[in-house]
């Protein structure tokens, strides 16, 4: 298996580099949250430490599972390792929905009754957000050509804005007695978690349950098929995407009667150049006769 490593050296150690990096910071400052969480009975804190959990999620799995996802294929998984990005996501849409969902049970009860917290520490820690997650963009912005490490950006821009929220939170309540500002905080960035998570549900759940993708037109396809020279008609057309990207086809065209075996590996050349531009990077085609009784001639 090692031998599948080598080739990721050079310019692309650094960007793995980084997202190690990012990674070890995202852990180690969600583990503070959640301790600094309970110190300071913050919610509007514990909110934003799901947030961060689930970034910490997405980048730890997103590097594991970008080594792992551009493994060659083999015998167990023909088609490669492409659908491990897809689970990967799925599962840290499962962690932010129960953690937002958690986070609600939690706080609706304190706007009935707010309860005091510790707006020094919550300034602190606001501080502390900020400026971790601060950095963990700008550590990203020196190599934002990869479509992942920009979702990673947004994601940790989004962070960086749930600490100043808080951070102005905390430093209205250190000065007045609002305490109810905690949970309206906090319900805010549970609820803006928990829409993030079931968009990307949307999103994700028709790659997952094999929905054609919406960006190739198979009527089109079909057309276009059908003007090939004696190709008569095309059927059982199944096209999937592995992981939103890489998406697979097979199909059934009918040809006249009297192509041969050249004639037909023509066919299948033709449809191949048709359906290139469509991202299609996987084909298997069927040739069958559309009459009965014909058979193809392997005589020649």
């Amino acid at each position: 298996m090692g031998h599948h490593h080598h080739h990721s050296h050079g310019q692309h150690s650094d960007s793995t580099k980084n997202i190690g990096f990012a990674f070890i910071l995202n852990l180690v400052f969600t583990i503070i949250e959640f301790i600094g969480g309970a110190m300071t009975n913050s919610v509007a804190i514990l909110s934003d430490a799901i947030h961060d959990l689930g970034d910490t999620l997405a980048i730890g799995m997103g590097y594991f599972f970008e080594k792992y996802s551009n493994k060659e294929e083999n015998t167990k998984y023909t088609y490669g390792y492409r659908r491990y990005s897809t689970l990967a996501a799925i599962v840290n849409i499962i962690v932010l929905t129960v953690g937002s969902i958690l986070i609600l049970f939690k706080t609706i009860p304190r706007l009935i009754e707010p309860q005091e917290v510790n707006s020094e520490g919550m300034v602190y820690m606001g501080i502390l957000g900020v400026i971790v997650n601060g950095a963990a963009v700008f550590k990203l912005f020196g190599n934002k050509d990869s479509a992942n490490q920009r979702v990673m950006m947004l994601h940790l821009m989004e962070d960086t804005l749930g600490w100043v929220a808080v951070l102005i939170g905390a430093i209205v309540m250190h000065f007045y007695d609002i305490p109810i500002i905690d949970p309206i905080l906090s319900i805010c960035i549970a609820v803006f978690i928990l829409y993030n998570a079931i968009r990307n549900l949307f999103s994700i759940l028709p790659i997952f349950l094999q929905a054609a993708p919406k960006t190739v037109n198979q009527e089109e396809i079909i057309s276009e098929l059908k003007e090939i020279n004696h190709v008569t008609g095309a059927h059982d057309l199944h096209i999937w995407s592995l992981d939103g990207e890489f998406n697979v086809m097979s199909l059934h065209l009918t040809v006249d009667k009297n192509v041969d075996m050249k004639e037909a590996s023509l066919i299948k050349q033709k449809v191949r150049e048709i359906i290139d531009k469509d991202h299609i990077k996987h084909i298997t085609i069927e040739i069958e006769c559309d009459d009965e009784d014909c058979e193809m001639n392997h005589r020649h």
